[in-house]
């Protein structure tokens, strides 16, 4: 089995680094090995005192790479690079190649990460709700005037022209919590979705088709809400119209906005909206399925996130690596650092839902429930399941999961395509494998 570039030292994982190749993560503290000045950044350790230590180590490890391995010998997928922590020891495995027939993964291999991208927007809202320059009950018509005045179906399944007036505006907090009235129900033969797909560009992530924002909202101000305004769960489109919330709140652009007060702090320098120059060994390459399930190229190295984007989707636009994801979760671990109040952090990770509204989504949510910008257990049905576990699953076959009550962390970045919102079997060998791993279940 192939683990590149992977050195232990004490009984600890140490991942590689330009400068050195002993720089490791550890808990309080992670160590960009990409920054030239080595800087530190210091977290707060949550969870502290009788952790259970990382059952994963040494033999384990190899045991959640074997219930993996399967799904690349098969050709389901091209690679994969999964990680899991729990305090101070954190382990990478890199699994496969690039592409299909490709060059073999590395533990920096850059993903496409689509949808478990949205808690980085969902901070960058609310670190604009800590500056003071938004609130969560306020309106979000000032800021963003093509949804004053919006229309609601008066029937999910009939025509797109019946429709009613709001009952009240559009907040912030009903886009973080995705119950605005925009984005996909559960039933996909409605005919809403249709102008989801075709007009607002709402299926798998293709950046370099979607309009400059101002167009795009103006798209959007011609499609009425799924449903009244905080009375249900639809997925999706909220995180691309708070990418615009933001940009026009902070003045800067969102691509700007993420750099500046997410990704800098937080040595992000993997994550943008573009693979960058001079990475061109480590990007992989997108698949989806064809009608027979064999893959397809659905984006090259070369392809969608080669150049900046008109419009940068706070929905699943950003590209990144195992090693970024693990920095971002690491913050909100900490209560947020130097990025976000301790409070907003504990709000955007808990339960934000009904059970009313939670009773309107069948299909997203699978029997849990949604915070800001991710999703929450609320109970057992899985032997991954662990009430309080927040995170979510990215359309481009990606998963990223914590759970707070003892700091552990599971983040798989795969290059296919679901095709769904019902997962994939990588994503539940690798959920099973690491709740084992983590002593959730045996």
């Amino acid at each position: 089995m192939r683990k590149p570039g992977r050195v232990r030292e004490e009984g600890r994982v140490v991942l590689p680094s330009e400068h050195d190749a002993t720089e490791r993560m550890r808990v309080g503290t992670f160590v960009d090995p990409r920054n030239e000045r080595g800087r530190v950044h210091d977290l707060e350790p949550c969870c502290a005192g009788d952790r259970p230590q990382l059952e994963c180590e040494a033999g384990n490890m190899a045991e959640l790479s074997e219930a993996l391995a399967p799904h690349i010998d098969s050709g389901e997928i091209p690679g994969l690079v999964a990680l899991v922590a729990r305090g101070d020891e954190v382990d990478v495995t890199a699994l496969g190649d690039h592409a299909v027939g490709g060059t073999p993964m590395r533990e920096d291999s850059m993903f496409r990460i689509a949808s478990i991208g949205k808690p980085i927007t969902a901070v960058a809202v609310l670190a604009l709700v800590a500056d003071g320059t938004l609130a969560i009950d306020d309106p979000v018509d000032v800021l963003l005037p093509e949804l004053a005045y919006p229309r609601v179906l008066r029937d999910l399944t009939g025509p797109i022209d019946d429709t009613v007036p709001a009952t009240r505006p559009i907040t912030v907090g009903d886009l973080l919590r995705s119950t605005n009235g925009h984005g996909f129900p559960s039933d996909f033969s409605a005919p809403i979705v249709s102008l989801l797909f075709e007009r607002l560009h709402q299926g798998p992530p293709r950046p370099q088709t979607v309009p400059p924002p101002d167009e795009w909202m103006a798209l959007l101000g011609e499609v009425p809400l799924l449903h009244q305004p905080g009375e249900a769960f639809t997925y999706n489109t909220a995180f691309d119209i708070l990418g615009v919330l933001v940009a026009r709140a902070s003045g800067q652009s969102f691509a700007e906005f993420l750099e500046q007060r997410i990704f800098q702090p937080l040595g992000m320098t993997d994550t943008g909206f573009t693979f960058g120059s001079g990475n061109a060994d480590r990007t992989t390459t997108a698949y989806s399925r064809g009608k027979d399930g064999a893959l397809v190229v659905a984006d090259e190295p070369d392809g969608q996130w080669a150049t900046d984007p008109a419009f940068a989707s706070g929905a699943g636009g950003l590209v990144s690596t195992a090693a970024d994801m693990l920095a971002f979760r690491r913050m909100l671990l900490a209560g947020g650092g130097d990025v976000l109040p301790s409070e907003l952090v504990a709000a955007m990770t808990s339960d934000q839902l009904t059970p009313a509204i939670r009773a309107t989504d069948s299909v997203f949510l699978d029997g849990q429930s949604w915070g800001y910008g991710c999703g929450v257990d609320i109970e057992v049905r899985n032997p991954w399941n662990v009430p309080g576990r927040y995170g979510w699953v990215g359309g481009t076959g990606t998963s990223a999961y914590t759970v707070p009550a003892d700091g552990s962390i599971a983040i798989l970045l795969t290059q296919v395509e679901l095709g769904g919102p019902n997962g994939a079997p990588v994503l539940e060998s690798f959920w099973k494998a690491a709740a084992t791993c983590f002593g959730y279940s045996t």
